[in-house]
């Protein structure tokens, strides 16, 4: 169990309700084992009353009524304890799972995007999903029917062997076989439970890819082979876990015939001894068997109880992997100070540690506050990556990269991100309202700064048209848009934040040039205050631009205004040139 030691900080998190949950645990069962204990005085009364021979039938009744009383009341003592019990330890078990899938998604978004490269949304989600309610089962019933078998154990044996010793360990015999079973047993459990969540996260990988691609798939016309896939995979599944099901089977059976030896053995035994005259009653042969059935729940749950630890074991391991992955992003400073929005590139060089692969080499510029700067350049030049340095979303390699004159691994991330606005390459939207897409950005959004932001970014119009305007709910991903929609869109959303830093990473290849040209206008009125990155294959949305640099294999190859550029030899001449002749035509 030592992968499920890392919970003990929750257990002592909620240690008082731990501890209520123990003790009432303690008090249900007590009055519980009062039951047999009356019921064996009531079968002594009426033995000795057949015995004596006796006719004074109204005091038999008194007696009997007392003892049926007393049954039903610790009975009903028993029952409401239960109830606290369950309510106390099962809705803990409740409020660790919330905060564990807390403590999992909040680590989520501190890991880096190298991280979110090297693994798969399905696998994140079935280890904050399924694995994190196997682990609910060891907070909750693991926890619960433990405390009770023990509980029970502690308050039954000793009254066994209280009243007949030897009947008592002839009963109880067969409870270390049990155990050697099920210490057997769990091990093969633990092996195979490991084997069944790695296939559920395969399976909910591959479902959610599927789901996703799900329009290339009609497109390319293979359904009929990814749902053969799926097939494949979904077999191997149900195997893994018929391989699990079938240790787990042996548990009941076994645990059964064991309780059952146990009550042949107090039946043989103890008739020997009555007519032996070593056990004086009935009473107490009929108090054995109600012990020895009141065992067989708790008995019959350890191996189910060992199967739900051997679950969580395998599932928090999983669970662990992820949370001990050190983000490679920190943040340093938590201070709050005026934020200044010049930027200085000095020699900065950077390397992707997953690929290995140089995206920027002492590439080296200045961008003053207020200023806007175009990148221009081949695909995978570099351009995209520059503006990730700035967001922080990676570490620079060498080099030093200075935001209002600070190095930004100096500054707070926290308000270093919330100066800055991004709209990327590809833009993601959430499956909200349009509404809801625009002000994403900053907490209880206006609704005249989201019609703003929107008819900014050129897509105001277009959102009318739809039939509930901007309560209109997109798509997973924002498909219910156009790619020039949810490109303007995503513009919107940046826009509302009115930002220190703008970074623009060719956010307008899907929208024609006249939308283009209405965006970028307004673009200049909008955000005169704040420095800009527009990263472009277009000349169009670079010329109006302070400065421009051209990227090539990482490497600034030219740098200047628009000008100035034209009128020397070079790719940037060479792209004018093209894309002037291409709008001619």
């Amino acid at each position: 169990m030592k992968e499920l030691k890392y919970l003990n900080r929750y257990f002592l998190k909620h240690k008082y309700r731990l501890f209520i949950g123990l003790l009432i645990t303690v008090i249900a069962r007590i009055f519980l084992v009062f039951t047999p204990k009356f019921l064996g005085d009531a079968i002594a009364i009426i033995e000795t009353y057949i015995e004596t021979e006796s006719n004074d039938i109204a005091t038999l009744k008194n007696e009997l009524l007392y003892y049926i009383m007393l049954i039903i009341g610790v009975s009903l003592i028993g029952a409401f304890f239960t109830f606290l019990m369950r309510q106390t330890l099962i809705v803990m078990s409740r409020l660790i799972e919330f905060d564990l899938k807390n403590e999992v998604y909040q680590h989520y978004q501190k890991l880096s995007l190298s991280f979110y490269k090297q693994n798969r949304i399905g696998d994140l989600m079935n280890r904050i999903s399924e694995d994190v309610g196997k682990v609910r089962m060891y907070f909750g019933p693991a926890l619960m029917y433990s405390i009770n078998t023990i509980t029970l154990f502690a308050i039954v044996i000793p009254l066994m062997v209280s009243t007949a010793p030897k009947l008592a360990m002839y009963t109880l015999l067969p409870l270390p076989v049990l155990s050697i079973a099920i210490y057997k047993l769990s091990k093969e459990i633990h092996i195979r439970s490991t084997i069944v969540q790695q296939y559920l996260s395969k399976l909910t990988i591959f479902t959610q890819e599927s789901f996703s691609g799900i329009s290339v798939i009609k497109a390319y016309g293979l359904e009929q082979n990814v749902s053969s896939k799926f097939t494949t995979l979904s077999n191997d599944s149900k195997d893994k876990n018929m391989s699990l099901v079938r240790v787990q089977a042996w548990f009941f059976p076994f645990m059964i015939l064991l309780i059952g030896l146990s009550n042949i053995l107090v039946i043989y035994i103890g008739g020997q001894q009555y007519i032996e005259g070593h056990i004086q009653d009935i009473g107490t042969l009929i108090e054995f068997i109600l012990y020895v059935n009141m065992l067989t729940w708790p008995v019959a749950t350890v191996g189910w109880v060992t199967s739900i630890i051997q679950q969580a074991e395998a599932s928090q391991k999983r669970i662990n992997e992820f949370l001990k992955v050190t983000p490679e992003i920190k943040n340093e400073n938590n201070s709050t100070y005026p934020f200044e929005s010049d930027i200085v590139f000095n020699n900065v060089s950077f390397t992707y540690p997953d690929t290995q692969i140089t995206a920027l080499k002492n590439v080296s510029f200045k961008l003053e506050k207020g200023k806007t700067l175009a990148v221009i350049g081949k695909t995978g030049s570099g351009k995209s990556t520059l503006l990730q340095l700035v967001s922080r979303l990676y570490n620079i390699n060498s080099g030093e990269l200075l935001i209002g004159g600070k190095p930004i691994n100096q500054h707070n991330l926290n308000l270093l991100r919330s100066n800055i606005a991004t709209v990327p390459q590809d833009p993601f939207l959430f499956s909200d309202t349009i509404y809801n897409n625009i002000g994403f950005g900053i907490e209880n959004p206006d609704k005249q700064m989201v019609i703003q932001a929107a008819k900014d970014a050129v897509v105001h119009d277009n959102i009318l048209g739809f039939k509930n305007k901007y309560q209109t709910v997109l798509g997973e991903r924002g498909i219910t848009l156009s790619g020039g929609q949810k490109q303007r869109v995503s513009i919107a959303r940046a826009l509302i934040k009115n930002p220190e830093i703008l970074l623009l990473d060719d956010c307008l290849s899907a929208v024609d040039t006249e939308t283009e040209e209405l965006i970028l206008s307004n673009l200049n009125r909008v955000t005169h205050n704040a420095t800009t990155i527009i990263v472009s294959h277009r000349i169009s949305s670079a010329k109006n631009a302070d400065q421009i640099i051209v990227l090539e294999k990482g490497s600034i190859i030219q740098s200047g205004t628009h000008q100035e550029l034209v009128n020397i030899e070079g790719h940037y001449k060479d792209l004018y040139e093209k894309q002037l002749a291409e709008k001619e035509n």
